[in-house]
């Protein structure tokens, strides 16, 4: 009788832990493990200039996945167009140069805003497929964008004022993980703290019950995007400042290294879970897996595979957990 009284407790613990430990904590788990190993597997890993250099790397595509963030949270999948939207803005940028370096800055965060948030409008005005309306939009404006620069670089106007602080090292860190930093306070404070966060939040969660107590869907959704559009513009403006030039290359993978980062922090795909830290953490963390690998002489097809690996990991771990969570 004892035996059996003292067992049941310990298997409903045990029931709880598997059910709520969320996967925000694995992952955690999993990047300390990893760090430890690389410390003393990997030379040069755990060295300042490299540490400098994995922020460095986390940064741009950090800025993105906080945009992107907002998106998942809100139940709405991913936008397949922020890759393009990066590299327009960062046209953009360089263009508007010729009228100030604080407007050439507001100017493009604005343009990626009204961009990634007229897709937005479409999703939640008339329930649009979110992949299928941001694939034809990042065709739209790369179409629009060869078309507009005649298929050649966009650079700054002559006279344009003094931008490389943009792109340069402040106390021997990059200014854009300072960006980075900024960024991500600034979203995980607006998610947990503002009105706009919280229902955002509710209409990932369950979209009947949020329009059942008349939560303006359309507004929230098309808000949601337009974040995702200011941190394309930050990024463009960033990446604009490094190279100097802006083409439509200038992006390269940055729409699924972003998704990657949402992924790997553990997000539900399914939306009303999750927070900006998390897709923060999952950039840094494959910066810091890219790392490791680059180190170690892994050859860029290599780094990818391993790369795809951990994240489909992440995804189905993310998927039983919450199948776990709604059949107990």
């Amino acid at each position: 009788m004892n035996s059996t009284m003292t067992a049941r407790p310990r298997t409903h613990a045990t029931s709880r832990f598997n059910r709520y430990l969320p996967v925000a904590r694995i992952v955690a788990i999993v990047f300390i493990v990893f760090l430890l190993i690389a410390t003393f597997m990997t030379d040069g890993f755990y060295t300042l200039s490299n540490m400098r250099a994995i922020l460095n790397s986390a940064a741009v595509v950090g800025i993105i996945a906080v945009g992107a963030a907002a998106i998942v949270i809100g139940g709405h999948l991913f936008s397949m167009s922020l890759g393009a939207t990066v590299a327009v803005c960062a046209m953009v940028f360089l263009s508007l140069l010729g009228f100030g370096l604080v407007i050439a800055i507001l100017g493009t965060m604005l343009v990626g805003a009204l961009i990634v948030g007229a897709q937005g409008y479409l999703v939640g005005r008339f329930g649009a497929n979110p992949i299928i309306i941001t694939i034809g939009a990042g065709a739209l404006l790369e179409g629009g964008a060869t078309w507009m620069s005649g298929g050649t670089s966009v650079h700054p106007p002559a006279g344009s004022p003094d931008f490389a602080f943009l792109a340069a090292p402040l106390f021997g860190i990059p200014f854009p993980v300072y960006v980075f930093v900024v960024v991500v306070i600034l979203g995980e404070i607006g998610l947990r703290r503002s009105v706009f966060g919280r229902q955002l939040i509710l209409m990932g969660s369950s979209p009947k019950a949020a329009r059942a107590a008349a939560l303006p869907v359309t507004r929230l959704t098309t808000g949601a995007f337009a974040i995702a559009g200011v941190t394309a513009g930050i990024a463009g403006v960033l990446l604009g400042a490094f190279n100097q030039s802006g083409t439509l290359t200038t992006a390269g993978t940055l729409t699924y290294d972003a998704i990657a980062a949402v992924l790997v922090g553990g997000l539900a795909v399914s939306g009303g879970r999750g927070s900006v830290l998390q897709a923060a953490g999952g950039a840094v963390l494959i910066a810091a897996v890219s790392s490791m690998l680059l180190l170690r002489g892994f050859s860029p097809p290599l780094e990818m595979l391993v790369l795809g690996l951990i994240v489909g990991a992440v995804v189905i771990l993310n998927h039983v957990n919450s199948k776990d969570g709604e059949t107990r």
